[in-house]
């Protein structure tokens, strides 16, 4: 099982000459950029769940891969095994991080104990294998959301057992993370919504939590958990409608409880999507609301209304992502992380090297695409100039509060005011990013 990859040793950058399909074509991780290497900027973190603990199922389908660490008879030895596999191919795909659920990593068990007790057994491994490796922990989370008894939600069920349940999972999940080393914990609320208004308490529903997230941020401190607690927008699906719909919903319901300065947002370009966003605009939200953590990089199928999960390979797309990166400073504890599967076709078990590298080379292409455009400068500079007359006196009384809505009013009246539209030049940018990427 520590070989199961048998056919390659490490995939590295060989340039875009290469006809190699084991190698980058794009993805240089010591290239400096912008004074930092693209290893440093990208942060490529694996993802536990789609990569090894997915079958090949969908709706109308069982599973269609055969993996050798899901055919034992005994939960804990196939979870060893799985490890086994997991850091050879998070090794052999050279990246720096990986992410998981705790029962990704662990057996649930048939008990709260059991599970506890896995969870631990499972955490040492771990360790150990980051020690052998280098590859770290980018976040950890909870699983919250598969068993039946959150179908009617974790924190906002109904049930408050139910609550002190997914409360419990938390807990041994912040524990893990904190011990590993995890840089960031991602709160998934995966059926945290309602499917009909006729059974549902909203204003109770939103209350319990609010309370679940309170009670989270005080429990990071008391561990001395120094990483970022993230939450991860979700439009739909399960359920009709989730209370951590966008990066707007969720900065409005971080400002209800209090929460806006503790915990930030973990965006998905697939979730953002579904929300009938770009994943620009949920990116350049978050910053523009001080909430910005960490993305999950991939996408869905336009023709498709749910979320497919597949790799990202639009660099048009992501060179607006990387851009609005690099002009907010980048990314701090946050990360690329691909929350992304092969198809349910791709039975080959080097089928996830190809995804990986071709996510990867997009995003590494995308972020060369963006330097340039902050180099050459001319979109900010055009923001800037469409923005001046906020910095000439007018603009500043206003924003500063020296003028009433009257004092407004007569000004307008007094200075005999005739604004005239002017162009937004928005073809002209338009051509200006594609002169960044294709030349």
């Amino acid at each position: 099982m520590k070989h199961y990859y048998d056919k390659i040793e490490r995939i590295n950058y060989e340039g875009t000459q290469t006809d190699n399909p084991f190698a980058f074509r794009h993805y240089n991780p010591s290239q400096i950029i912008l004074g930092k290497t693209m290893a440093e900027h990208l942060r490529f973190s694996i993802c536990y769940w789609h990569t090894f603990c997915w079958a090949g199922t969908d709706m109308f389908g069982s599973g269609s891969f055969n993996y050798p660490w899901q055919s034992s008879d005994d939960p804990l030895s196939n979870a060893k095994a799985k490890a086994d596999v997991a850091f050879e191919f998070l090794y052999k795909m050279n990246v720096p991080f990986y992410a998981f659920h705790d029962v990704d990593v662990a057996p649930e068990g048939n008990s709260i104990q059991e599970y506890i007790n896995n969870l631990s057994i499972m955490t040492d491994i771990l360790l150990e294998k980051q020690q052998q490796t280098g590859v770290n922990l980018l976040w950890g989370t909870a699983n919250c959301f598969t068993n039946p008894k959150y179908a009617a939600g974790a924190a906002t069920n109904p049930d408050p057992e139910v609550f002190a349940c997914a409360a419990t999972q938390v807990v041994h999940a912040m524990n893990a993370t904190h011990k590993l080393g995890g840089q960031n914990y991602v709160l998934w609320g995966g059926r945290e919504g309602y499917e009909t208004l006729l059974n549902t308490d909203l204003r109770k529903e939103r209350e319990q939590v609010g309370k679940f997230m309170q009670l989270v941020v005080e429990n990071k401190h008391k561990i001395g958990f120094n990483g970022t607690l993230l939450i991860e927008p979700k439009p739909q699906e399960p359920t009709k409608h989730q209370y951590d719909y966008d990066v707007a919903t969720i900065y409005g319901f971080l400002k209800q409880f209090g929460l806006e300065k503790e915990i930030k947002v973990n965006i998905e370009a697939n979730h953002a999507t579904l929300a009938g966003h770009s994943f620009q605009h949920e990116v350049a939200s978050a910053f523009a609301l001080d909430i910005f953590g960490s993305l999950d990089a991939n996408r869905g199928d336009p023709q498709l209304g749910w979320d497919t999960d597949q790799f990202p390979n639009s660099v048009e797309e992501n060179t607006l992502v990387m851009y609005e990166i690099l002009k907010n400073g980048g990314f701090t504890t946050g990360g690329l992380n691909f929350d992304a599967k092969i198809r349910r076709q791709s039975v080959d078990k080097y089928d996830a090297f190809y995804g990986h590298i071709g996510a990867m080379d997009t995003m590494a292409l995308s972020l060369k695409c963006a330097a340039k455009m902050i180099e050459d400068n001319a979109l900010n500079q055009k923001v800037t100039d469409r923005y001046a007359g906020w910095s000439n006196n007018l603009g500043k009384e206003i924003l500063q509060g020296n003028m009433t809505l009257q004092d407004i009013a007569q000004y307008s009246l007094s200075h005999n005011l005739q604004p005239k539209p002017y162009s937004g030049e928005q073809e002209k940018l338009e051509n200006l990013v594609n002169k960044f990427i294709f030349g």
